[in-house]
């Protein structure tokens, strides 16, 4: 059992599934108390009876990162049940992916309010508390998406998570020191992302691209790797994709 990640309070948003669940799994694993966020409540406690018949600690509450107020409800259980947090993942997140010319600008709102807004509502509720404590720790989810534009079809998917990266780097120019910022970007990844757009031909390339995707857990070590680490080192971009992925 790792020293540096046993006994950690860990948030981690979108955890019903894909990389928050599979998360949730391997730092329970490894002795982290964990506090899971998500829309579908009862996905949520079937995972928290899961971990906690294995001998970890474990809660859940109904969040939906797209409302600031559910946000600082989710980081405020983790003070109520634990006492304090020290890591946030702010891993919800939306890819719609279709061309521009169909102007699906609900889908894009969607992604706006979840892949940064809702990223932004987790630093908001976290970052005092990190100061408070002189300690925490941010892993933002972003995507190689975030590093090359995957168009035609993921451009405003690619916006966000570009934005996602900004966000990050200067939260760790501005609140480094004893806080530290992680983004992870993993390419195809197996999780219920690849279903996220509404436009039919879209979603079946999509589907058909992700049947390279790597299993979630290997985000999850990464995640693990990241925290790990003695509290003077920040690692701060992990990217990882399947061997087989050219973009």
């Amino acid at each position: 059992m790792s020293n540096n990640i046993a006994g950690k309070v860990v948030v981690i948003t979108g955890a019903s599934s894909g990389l928050g669940e599979a998360t949730a799994r391997h730092l329970s694993g490894l002795g982290a108390k964990v506090v899971l966020g998500a829309r579908r409540k009862e996905r949520l406690d079937s995972l928290v009876s899961e971990l906690t018949a294995a001998g970890g600690q474990a809660v859940a509450y109904a969040t939906d990162v797209t409302d600031a107020s559910q946000v600082n409800a989710l980081i405020q259980g983790a003070l109520d049940s634990f006492g304090r947090v020290d890591v946030l993942i702010n891993n919800a997140g939306l890819m719609a992916i279709a061309p521009m010319s169909e102007t699906k600008v609900e889908e894009w709102d969607r992604m706006i309010d979840i892949n940064i807004k809702g990223l932004l509502y987790g630093v908001a509720a976290a970052l005092p508390v990190f100061q408070r404590q002189n300690s925490g720790h941010f892993i933002n989810i972003a995507s190689v998406a975030g590093i090359k534009v995957f168009s035609p079809g993921g451009t405003v998917y690619s916006g966000t998570k570009f934005a996602v990266r900004a966000i990050s780097e200067g939260l760790r120019h501005e609140v480094g020191g004893s806080i530290r910022t992680t983004t992870i970007e993993p390419g195809a990844v197996d999780s219920e992302l690849k279903y996220g757009s509404g436009h039919a031909q879209s979603r079946d390339f999509v589907v058909e691209f992700y049947k390279q995707a790597i299993p979630a857990d290997s985000v999850a070590r990464a995640i693990a790797y990241a925290i790990d680490q003695p509290a003077d080192v920040d690692i701060n971009e992990i990217v990882l994709r399947p061997t087989v992925q050219d973009f």
